[in-house]
């Protein structure tokens, strides 16, 4: 029962339990941002990351993914205060345009160098 728990925090909150992040940490590789790490919103943020907006048709066109999922997945973003959506309207079209916060950036940068200590540390053994 408590690895459920464990795995419906992780779910939850996306970050897991301090007591997961703790046993994940002790090592030399640190925990991946759970809220980054998914495809598509690891997609969402790099996009953004090397562009200063993109509304929601650029980034579905990009990704290759649905209105439906990518709408799941910026929300999770959003949520996290990683990136901000602004809606406005050409006459009767809505547009959704999308950036990447300050906090998103540093999110980004820290899940990539996690990435790297874990590609080094694989390369060592």
């Amino acid at each position: 029962m408590a690895r459920s728990n464990a795995a419906r925090e992780d779910r939850n909150d996306g970050r897991g339990s301090s007591r997961r992040r703790a046993a994940v940490t002790s090592g030399a590789v640190p925990a991946f941002d759970r809220v980054i790490h998914e495809q598509v919103r690891l997609g969402i943020a790099s996009a953004l990351a090397v562009n200063e907006s993109l509304t929601f048709n650029d980034l579905k066109a990009l990704l290759q993914t649905t209105d439906g999922n990518l709408s799941v997945h910026a929300r999770k973003l959003e949520d996290a205060q990683y990136i901000v959506c602004t809606k406005t309207f050409a006459g009767r079209v809505p547009r959704s345009e999308y950036r990447l916060t300050t906090a998103g950036r540093k999110a980004l940068e820290r899940y990539l160098g996690h990435m790297e200590a874990l590609i080094r540390k694989t390369r060592e053994r």
